[in-house]
């Protein structure tokens, strides 16, 4: 039977969404949970493993023994604490105060920028028979989900979202959505130029180098970005990505002197770096790799936003979405950081979100970040799950639980703005021709008939709209669940 077909007893604490139990003079004191899922791993060849089913130690707001009742703040319009008001630019911006970061909304206050990715309607066959037969249009649709998506604490969609239909509706919504745009710069060089490829969740290039020498790149750049200028003005926006999981990595190097076109703009430019550098191709060492690919990201991150900026100043550049190896390299991170407004990273593999890592993405860029992608799936979905990367638990519950465990570290780190759950609508198994990486899998917050996940969102919903008391309690107490 699927959880999400009735709403199940709903416990007390959940029913009084509108309070929070916070005492930020105590030392925090848990009780730990526990949470089956199947171990989740890359292997060397870089596909996903899925192991047998292990416990994972697992936080939940409802654990903490020493908290007591206190009343939620108030929010304002883009879900931002509206306790105190700073200097409003009419757009989104960051700002890091006492040791924390901050998104500062349009009109001055403290922002988590909290969001569903691929916020649109399916294409299957019975994807759009359900949606006829529960919204009737398009317009039906997108205003009862964006009621929705506000009642349970969501105030923006991410990647691939149907933006022209937010925009549209942002006209008239009391709680507007900030969303954001994906520009696929290199993706869409690369289509036009030719060589790349599609591959599970990306696009994929010759070598695994992308096109970032080529003199064409920055011209296309430019060209792409004037249709920008449409949305220089909207304060409902965040900001941009300009591309989606490139492979950058330590292989880079290496990469672009094995191109077989010898004339190829990325393989004259790793051969003039080696003869500058005065080695051979027998002498590399990760050093030279990790050198080589921070000139890679700054030469792309430079292109890619003097070309952003130039036609819209107004907003936030997000980053390209790390993904894998890159987001650990220090020397790469730190050419990022120089360029990016907000880094954003897809974060998949780690039940708990590790403290250290974070801390270093902070030092090495000096920005704050986003969580882009991640996401759980449940068997008793119904669905196969072998496509995609997310952890697999037993129940929508579980699901749950893990994110709320997963999003207190994020609220933990000082330097977390926000995160993007991925994603709206589960993949739908009879859809011909789908991604390879959305096959059929239990990712969504509704399933192929439209039908929400009930189990599940109760505790995002706990969790999503008492993040700034959390925030406050978490730094207070500097809870590590242990």
């Amino acid at each position: 039977m699927k959880t999400m077909r009735y709403r199940r007893f709903v416990p007390l604490f959940l029913l009084f969404s509108s309070t929070f139990f916070c005492n930020a003079q105590q030392t925090g004191n848990y009780k730990p949970e526990f949470v089956k899922a199947k171990v989740w791993k890359r292997g060397p060849d870089g596909k996903v493993k899925i192991a047998n089913w292990a416990t994972f130690e697992t936080r939940l707001i409802n654990n903490f023994t020493d908290l007591q009742v206190s009343q939620q703040p108030v929010l304002n319009k883009y879900g931002s604490d509206a306790s105190q008001k700073l200097n409003g630019t009419g757009f989104f911006r960051t700002l890091k105060k006492n040791g924390r970061w901050w998104i500062i909304d349009p009109e001055g206050y403290h922002n988590m920028h909290i969001a569903v990715n691929s916020l649109n309607t399916g294409s299957s066959k019975r994807n759009q028979l359900a949606f006829a037969e529960k919204f009737g249009n398009k317009n039906n649709w997108m205003a009862e989900t964006t009621t929705m998506l506000g009642e349970n604490g969501f105030n923006g969609t991410g990647s691939w979202s149907d933006t022209e239909s937010i925009i549209q509706i942002n006209h008239t919504a009391k709680k507007p959505l900030a969303y954001t745009l994906n520009l696929n710069f290199m993706a869409a060089y690369g289509e036009k130029r030719g060589g790349t490829y599609q591959v599970p969740g990306h696009k994929a290039y010759p070598n695994n180098t992308i096109f970032v020498f080529d003199p064409g790149f920055e011209t296309f750049c430019n060209e792409q970005a004037k249709k920008l200028s449409t949305y220089q003005d909207d304060p409902n926006l965040l900001g941009y990505f300009s591309d989606n999981e490139m492979p950058l990595n330590l292989k880079n190097l290496e990469g672009y002197l094995n191109l077989k076109n010898t004339a190829d703009p990325g393989y004259i430019a790793a051969k003039a770096w080696m003869k500058k550098k005065g080695i051979t191709t027998e002498q590399i060492n990760d050093q030279h790799r990790a050198e080589f690919l921070a000139v890679v990201a700054d030469k792309y991150f430079s292109v890619v936003t003097k070309a952003i900026k130039k036609h819209d100043p107004n907003h936030l550049y997000l980053g390209c979405r790390f993904y894998a190896s890159e987001k650990n390299i220090p020397a790469f991170m730190k050419a990022a950081g120089n360029y990016l407004d907000i880094v954003t990273i897809n974060y998949y593999g780690t039940w708990t979100p590790d403290k250290i890592q974070m801390q270093n993405w902070a030092n090495w860029t000096g920005k704050p970040f986003i969580i882009t992608e991640f996401y759980t799936k449940a068997e008793d979905s119904g669905l196969p799950n072998t496509s995609g990367a997310g952890w697999i638990v037993k129940t929508q519950e579980d699901r749950g639980k893990a994110y709320q465990n997963f999003c207190l570290a994020l609220l933990e780190s000082k330097h977390c703005v926000g995160w993007h759950w991925f994603k709206y609508q589960d993949n739908d198994p009879t859809l011909e021709g789908a991604e390879p990486s959305n096959i059929d899998a239990n990712k969504g917050i509704v399933d192929h008939a439209y039908q929400e996940y009930t189990p599940m969102l109760d505790l995002m919903k706990q969790l999503n709209l008492n993040r700034y008391q959390l925030i406050q309690y978490l730094d207070a107490t500097n809870h590590n669940g242990r």
